[in-house]
């Protein structure tokens, strides 16, 4: 059973995937927001577990792919801007994203996975 204030639709997904080095992806702190959380504990979680997030799930912005995105996007709100490169992750970095995340998003009970529309629309990333 999902936790209706955990839905995300689908729409507001698909509006966040990327196209970077010719893979669909999804920001860090884009998804810090779908899973309701600081993009500073979403990172620190990647960063617990190294060993779940290869090359292939998750990395990290070159400096010119930032700098242009941030001007393709417009996406400065004034307040200072991000101290480090952004992470992106792939369809499979965002399903192991669930596995380690404490929050009421991201977590497990049991066999059972409780979890954001995020998962459920990663085959949209083959579109």
């Amino acid at each position: 059973m999902r936790n209706p204030e955990a839905v995300v639709s689908l729409d507001r997904v698909e509006s966040l995937i990327l196209s970077i080095r010719g893979r669909r992806v999804i920001l860090d702190s884009d998804l810090a927001r779908l899973y309701g959380m600081t993009t500073a504990r979403l990172n620190e979680q990647v960063k617990r577990n190294p060993d779940r997030f290869p090359p292939d799930f998750m990395f990290a912005l070159s400096r010119q792919e930032f700098t242009a995105l941030i001007s393709q996007n417009a996406t400065s709100k004034g307040r200072g801007g991000r101290r480090k490169l952004p992470n992106v992750f792939t369809e499979h970095g965002i399903a192991m994203l669930s596995s380690v995340l404490r929050s009421p998003q991201g977590r497990t009970s049991g066999a059972k996975m409780e979890k954001v529309d995020v998962v459920d629309s990663v085959p949209r990333f083959r579109s």
